[in-house]
């Protein structure tokens, strides 16, 4: 069955201070970008939406098409500041667009069938795109969707602090609702996270979501009504953003569905700044010489173009 990826690949990358989503972590010059999609490619998936800037088309188109284009269908959407804001009149002080709710809405018209949506500058591992394959192509309907939820543990930073959606999930195996907990980090042998009331433990076993979610193609009505909403609540607060995990939360409290907490063993790993740059390299690096990966994910003659 056709399955399609969708990769949020937009971001402004302020705190990196340069176009992480194309910078080069693998030993022949791949990006995450290049092992998230041979990984789908590997599980399944036969299409690939990326969501950008438009004046980052050609670079992408540059970088990318040569290297996989004959190997997945590639298209892409365009995350613009006025793309489905309807009669909504825009702050002239607005500059960006409206946060990852909005960039998969921007995808309604290149994606059909069950889809699942990725961050573009995060490394998921195989074992998660082949559960979310699986999960789009067995399981997803109208009323059932998944999360690829990660272990707690094995998303931390050894560098510091990070923010972490905290799933809480069900006797059913499904998640009732996802708990952002920022500066979550390990103090001696216990995962904590700091609140105004001080730490507070989480439970080694918690599940955290790091944005890898399956939808089916229903998510875009929830998605246009919600944003509709959204933009009448908040237009005019600069910094607002319309996020994904309050659609699904949506979804769930109106009990219009489910979702499904898939789970996966995969260490998680993600560029947030400069200085975690090597700390990436080198975990692609362990997984190439264990053999997990090639040392050039495609041809050699691609990176010479």
């Amino acid at each position: 069955m056709e399955a399609t990826l969708v990769v949020l690949a937009a971001g402004m990358a302020s705190r990196y201070g340069s176009l992480k989503q194309i910078d080069k972590f693998g030993p022949a010059g791949e990006s995450i970008i290049d092992y998230s999609i041979y990984d789908a490619i590997e599980a399944g998936f036969n299409t690939v939406v990326f969501v950008i800037r438009e004046e980052f088309e050609a670079e992408f188109k540059e970088i990318f098409e040569p290297r996989f284009g004959n190997r997945i269908n590639i298209r892409y959407a365009y995350q613009n500041l006025e793309s489905f804001t309807g009669n909504h009149i825009i702050p002239a002080t607005r500059t960006k667009p409206w946060g990852t709710g909005h960039a998969v809405l921007c995808t309604r018209n290149e994606v059909s069938g069950p889809f699942a949506m990725i961050n573009a500058d995060d490394f998921y591992g195989k074992d998660a795109f082949k559960k979310a394959y699986a999960f789009l192509t067995k399981e997803a309907s109208d009323h059932l969707w998944a999360n690829i939820c990660y272990e707690l543990p094995n998303t931390l930073s050894d560098h510091g602090s990070v923010s972490r959606g905290i799933c809480e999930i069900n006797t059913d195996g499904n998640i009732t609702s996802v708990t952002e907990r920022t500066k979550v980090f390990r103090q001696g042998n216990q995962i904590v996270c700091e609140e105004p009331e001080g730490l507070l433990p989480i439970n080694e076993g918690a599940k955290a979501s790091m944005n890898f979610w399956c939808f089916s193609e229903s998510v875009f009505d929830s998605l246009s009504s919600m944003f509709d909403t959204f933009l009448s609540q908040h237009m005019n607060e600069l910094k607002s953003e319309f996020y994904i995990p309050s659609v699904a939360d949506e979804f769930i409290k109106q009990g219009t569905g489910q979702i499904k907490a898939v789970t996966t063993s995969e260490k998680w790993f993600g560029v947030t700044y400069k200085e975690d740059k090597p700390i990436v390299q080198d975990c692609i690096n362990t997984l190439v010489e264990s053999n997990c990966y090639p040392a050039a994910l495609w041809p050699e003659k691609v990176f010479q173009q």
